[in-house]
């Protein structure tokens, strides 16, 4: 009987201490999702950004101007917070990792590609994904890092992402980090914007960015404007109707800038396939852009480009596995829209082999009509 009563009140404190663990776990489980949904915010719609000169003692441009007739490079380039090398799978695509290997190869991928940018050296520069403070990119100050080679330009900072820690994936927590949008020119920048994107108000808005897209104005010698539009549309967490309401959004930026007579570039990462190639098994991200819904007035400039050759290198591979030039699968994301009044004259997706990022970058060389 005595060890009967043994082993009773031994199971009885086993039954305890396993309620005792799920209490501790489910408490912790709760806090901490209180402590996300608290952290969680979205900048406000409509904010005024600041304007700043890139390089110290960089020597500036004073006699640049925009002018009907002239001809101007403009780039645009997502370079992946500095983590997708060649050999780099992101968890969200299915692959392992969630930060950038070490702190040295995140430093080593973001100056390489302020390299290109400067050996390129365009009038213009839209960069996305520019992590400012980042636990998957080792707190590296990116903008800082970039803005040594991208050197005498003005420029604005739009923050789209800024997030409280997240602890997923449970191997490697994509931590808190805090992103933007970048826009460079070399002529100044007189009037800017950043405007808050729609995105899902589901859970899964913790995982997508705070999507936004940034507007930079520089006046043309004619009295008009040179309306710059950097962009980045979700990829994670989007829907139809989400993609839909983004888009319509943001041509009744550009419908107004041009109505007033401006000239409109809108570039970036758009998060659909820019050419008409879509396949049968494209994944969420990659669906086909509806140019159909294009507004009047509006192209696609990858459109109208003569050489099939100077766009036949997708701009984004995927990172689901390793960049494999065989197998991965690629995609052409990044580009431009253009109003009818900007001529484009030249248009390159740049083949790097995705040495430093998922994505490789744009040019496009552009006459105002």
């Amino acid at each position: 009987m005595d060890g009967r009563n043994r082993g009773r009140r031994k199971l009885k404190k086993a039954v305890k201490r396993i309620i005792f663990i799920l209490l501790v776990i489910i408490i912790a489980f709760g806090a901490y999702a209180v402590y996300v949904f608290r952290a969680y915010y979205r900048l406000p719609d409509k904010l005024t950004l600041e304007v700043k000169r890139s390089g110290e003692n960089a020597s500036f441009r004073e006699d640049f101007r925009v002018s009907p007739g002239g001809a101007y490079f403009i780039m645009t380039y997502n370079i992946g917070f500095g983590a997708y090398r060649r050999d780099y799978s992101f968890f969200m695509d299915g692959g392992k990792s969630s930060w950038g290997k070490d702190e040295e190869s995140v430093m080593a991928a973001v100056c390489g590609m302020g390299e290109i940018v400067s050996t390129v050296n365009p009038d213009f520069v839209l960069l996305q994904e520019v992590d400012l403070d980042g636990t998957r990119s080792y707190h590296i100050d990116e903008l800082e890092l970039i803005n040594q080679f991208i050197r005498g330009y003005y420029y604005d900072v739009a923050q789209d992402y800024d997030s409280p820690f997240l602890f997923f994936p449970p191997w490697e927590p994509h931590g808190a980090n805090r992103s933007c949008l970048v826009t460079y020119s070399r002529g100044e920048i007189t009037d800017t914007m950043r405007r808050s994107l729609p995105i899902s108000e589901s859970v899964s808005k913790l995982v997508d960015l705070d999507r936004c897209y940034s507007i930079s104005r520089i006046q043309a010698e004619n009295g008009r404007e040179l309306c710059i539009y950097n962009v980045h549309t979700s990829a994670y967490g989007g829907s139809d109707e989400i993609r839909q309401a983004q888009l319509s959004m943001l041509y009744e930026d550009m419908v107004s800038d041009y109505k007033k007579g401006n000239y409109v570039i809108c570039g970036g990462d758009f998060n659909h396939n820019l050419k008409d190639d879509a396949g049968e098994n494209a994944p969420e991200w990659a669906y086909p852009f509806p140019k159909d819904t294009l507004p009047e007035g509006f192209h696609m400039a990858i459109d109208g480009v003569g050489k099939k050759e100077d766009i036949a290198h997708n701009t984004c591979r995927s990172a689901q596995t390793p960049y494999d030039e065989e197998s991965t699968y690629t995609v052409t994301l990044d580009g431009f829209i253009v109003s009818d009044n900007v001529q484009v004259n030249y248009y390159q997706n740049m083949d790097w082999g995705y040495e430093f990022s998922d994505h490789d970058p744009v040019l496009m060389q552009f006459i105002l009509e």
